[in-house]
Protein backbone atom coordinates (compact mmCIF):
# COMPACT_ATOMS: atom_id res chain seq x y z
CA UNK A 1 0.00 0.00 0.00
CA UNK A 2 1.44 3.09 -0.98
CA UNK A 3 0.31 6.58 0.27
CA UNK A 4 2.53 8.84 -1.82
CA UNK A 5 1.29 10.37 -5.17
CA UNK A 6 5.12 10.28 -6.14
CA UNK A 7 7.76 7.02 -5.13
CA UNK A 8 9.79 7.23 -7.95
CA UNK A 9 13.63 6.44 -7.08
CA UNK A 10 16.00 9.04 -7.24
CA UNK A 11 17.65 9.63 -10.49
CA UNK A 12 21.32 7.98 -10.87
CA UNK A 13 23.93 10.20 -11.66
CA UNK A 14 28.10 8.90 -12.47
CA UNK A 15 29.66 8.66 -9.18
CA UNK A 16 26.34 8.70 -6.97
CA UNK A 17 27.63 4.82 -5.96
CA UNK A 18 31.16 5.85 -4.81
CA UNK A 19 30.22 8.80 -3.23
CA UNK A 20 26.77 6.86 -1.24
CA UNK A 21 29.17 4.50 -0.27
CA UNK A 22 31.40 6.70 1.34
CA UNK A 23 29.33 8.68 3.05
CA UNK A 24 27.55 5.60 4.18
CA UNK A 25 31.03 4.45 5.85
CA UNK A 26 32.17 7.64 7.16
CA UNK A 27 28.69 8.27 9.33
CA UNK A 28 28.33 4.54 10.47
CA UNK A 29 30.19 4.84 13.64
CA UNK A 30 28.20 8.09 14.58
CA UNK A 31 24.70 6.50 13.65
CA UNK A 32 25.58 3.35 15.51
CA UNK A 33 26.78 5.74 18.62
CA UNK A 34 23.32 7.91 18.48
CA UNK A 35 21.17 4.74 18.31
CA UNK A 36 22.57 3.24 21.32
CA UNK A 37 22.49 6.47 23.17
CA UNK A 38 18.80 6.71 22.08
CA UNK A 39 18.07 3.37 22.68
CA UNK A 40 19.65 3.09 26.43
CA UNK A 41 17.68 6.72 27.34
CA UNK A 42 14.44 5.84 25.76
CA UNK A 43 13.51 2.03 26.60
CA UNK A 44 10.08 2.71 26.26
CA UNK A 45 10.03 3.76 22.81
CA UNK A 46 10.39 -0.18 21.68
CA UNK A 47 7.36 -0.94 23.69
CA UNK A 48 5.24 1.32 21.70
CA UNK A 49 5.96 -0.46 18.47
CA UNK A 50 4.53 -3.44 19.51
CA UNK A 51 4.79 -6.41 16.96
CA UNK A 52 6.73 -3.60 14.66
CA UNK A 53 9.75 -3.57 16.82
CA UNK A 54 11.22 -6.04 13.57
CA UNK A 55 9.80 -3.95 10.80
CA UNK A 56 12.26 -2.30 8.38
CA UNK A 57 12.01 0.86 8.07
CA UNK A 58 13.59 2.71 5.19
CA UNK A 59 14.40 6.71 5.83
CA UNK A 60 15.01 8.88 3.07
CA UNK A 61 16.03 11.74 3.46
CA UNK A 62 16.37 13.17 0.13
CA UNK A 63 19.64 15.12 -0.23
CA UNK A 64 21.59 13.01 1.35
CA UNK A 65 23.82 10.41 -0.80
CA UNK A 66 22.51 7.63 1.03
CA UNK A 67 19.26 5.83 2.82
CA UNK A 68 18.62 5.20 6.46
CA UNK A 69 17.99 1.45 7.13
CA UNK A 70 16.45 1.23 10.94
CA UNK A 71 14.84 -2.32 12.72
CA UNK A 72 14.10 -0.58 16.09
CA UNK A 73 14.02 -4.24 17.88
CA UNK A 74 15.99 -3.83 21.05
CA UNK A 75 16.83 -7.27 20.75
CA UNK A 76 19.06 -6.89 17.53
CA UNK A 77 18.95 -3.03 17.24
CA UNK A 78 19.85 -1.76 13.85
CA UNK A 79 20.31 2.04 12.46
CA UNK A 80 22.64 2.08 9.27
CA UNK A 81 23.75 4.16 6.24
CA UNK A 82 23.24 2.17 2.90
CA UNK A 83 23.60 3.17 -0.03
CA UNK A 84 20.05 3.73 -2.43
CA UNK A 85 20.82 1.16 -4.44
CA UNK A 86 21.98 -1.36 -1.92
CA UNK A 87 18.81 -0.50 0.47
CA UNK A 88 16.83 -3.70 1.66
CA UNK A 89 13.47 -3.53 1.29
CA UNK A 90 12.27 -1.70 3.62
CA UNK A 91 8.35 -2.89 5.39
CA UNK A 92 7.76 1.38 5.21
CA UNK A 93 9.27 4.04 3.73
CA UNK A 94 9.36 7.51 5.09
CA UNK A 95 10.83 10.14 2.17
CA UNK A 96 11.54 13.74 2.93
CA UNK A 97 14.50 15.89 3.09
CA UNK A 98 16.58 15.89 6.05
CA UNK A 99 15.52 18.72 8.38
CA UNK A 100 12.07 17.57 7.92
CA UNK A 101 12.27 14.27 8.93
CA UNK A 102 14.45 15.78 12.22
CA UNK A 103 11.22 17.96 13.10
CA UNK A 104 9.17 15.09 12.63
CA UNK A 105 11.42 13.11 15.03
CA UNK A 106 11.17 15.78 17.40
CA UNK A 107 7.41 16.45 16.94
CA UNK A 108 8.23 20.34 15.85
CA UNK A 109 6.29 19.56 12.48
CA UNK A 110 3.59 17.89 11.70
CA UNK A 111 3.36 14.89 9.87
CA UNK A 112 0.11 14.55 8.63
CA UNK A 113 0.27 18.29 6.90
CA UNK A 114 3.62 17.32 5.73
CA UNK A 115 2.50 14.19 3.84
CA UNK A 116 -0.55 16.39 2.17
CA UNK A 117 1.47 19.13 0.78
CA UNK A 118 3.96 16.16 -0.55
CA UNK A 119 6.81 17.46 1.61
CA UNK A 120 6.49 13.82 3.23
CA UNK A 121 6.04 10.33 1.61
CA UNK A 122 5.23 7.24 3.63
CA UNK A 123 4.71 3.95 2.05
CA UNK A 124 4.41 0.33 2.34
CA UNK A 125 3.31 -0.44 6.09
CA UNK A 126 1.49 2.57 7.10
CA UNK A 127 0.49 1.36 10.64
CA UNK A 128 4.29 0.39 11.56
CA UNK A 129 4.85 4.30 10.85
CA UNK A 130 2.16 5.59 12.89
CA UNK A 131 3.32 3.42 15.28
CA UNK A 132 6.99 4.66 15.09
CA UNK A 133 5.57 8.39 15.03
CA UNK A 134 2.80 7.88 17.88
CA UNK A 135 6.50 6.36 20.30
CA UNK A 136 8.73 9.42 18.99
CA UNK A 137 5.55 12.13 20.11
CA UNK A 138 5.91 10.12 23.47
CA UNK A 139 9.66 11.28 24.47
CA UNK A 140 10.12 13.92 26.20
CA UNK A 141 12.42 16.54 25.09
CA UNK A 142 14.22 16.43 21.87
CA UNK A 143 16.06 13.69 19.76
CA UNK A 144 18.19 16.08 17.88
CA UNK A 145 19.51 18.13 20.77
CA UNK A 146 20.26 15.09 22.56
CA UNK A 147 22.06 13.98 19.66
CA UNK A 148 23.93 17.61 18.82
CA UNK A 149 24.76 17.27 22.73
CA UNK A 150 26.53 13.99 22.44
CA UNK A 151 29.00 15.64 20.27
CA UNK A 152 29.31 18.48 22.62
CA UNK A 153 29.78 22.00 21.60
CA UNK A 154 30.56 21.41 18.22
CA UNK A 155 27.47 19.20 17.89
CA UNK A 156 24.91 21.62 18.87
CA UNK A 157 26.78 24.58 16.69
CA UNK A 158 26.09 22.05 13.79
CA UNK A 159 22.43 21.31 14.68
CA UNK A 160 22.25 25.28 15.23
CA UNK A 161 23.70 25.96 11.73
CA UNK A 162 21.68 23.02 9.81
CA UNK A 163 18.57 24.38 11.22
CA UNK A 164 18.88 28.21 10.23
CA UNK A 165 20.44 26.68 6.89
CA UNK A 166 16.73 24.87 6.64
CA UNK A 167 14.83 28.15 7.95
CA UNK A 168 16.59 29.93 5.34
CA UNK A 169 15.50 27.92 2.33
CA UNK A 170 12.23 27.63 0.88
CA UNK A 171 10.72 24.38 0.90
CA UNK A 172 10.62 22.20 -1.72
CA UNK A 173 8.01 19.13 -2.40
CA UNK A 174 10.08 15.66 -2.72
CA UNK A 175 7.22 15.11 -4.91
CA UNK A 176 9.45 14.11 -8.49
Amino acid sequence: MSLSAHSAPHATRPGTAVVSRLACTLVQPLLSRVVRRIADRHPSLFARLGPHQTTDFLIDPVELPFALHLRPDPQALVFRAVPRDAAPRGGAVIRGRFMLLLELIDSEEDGDAAFFSRDLEVSGDTEAVVRLRNALDDIDGSIAEETAAMFGPPGRAILARLRRAYDAHPKESTAR
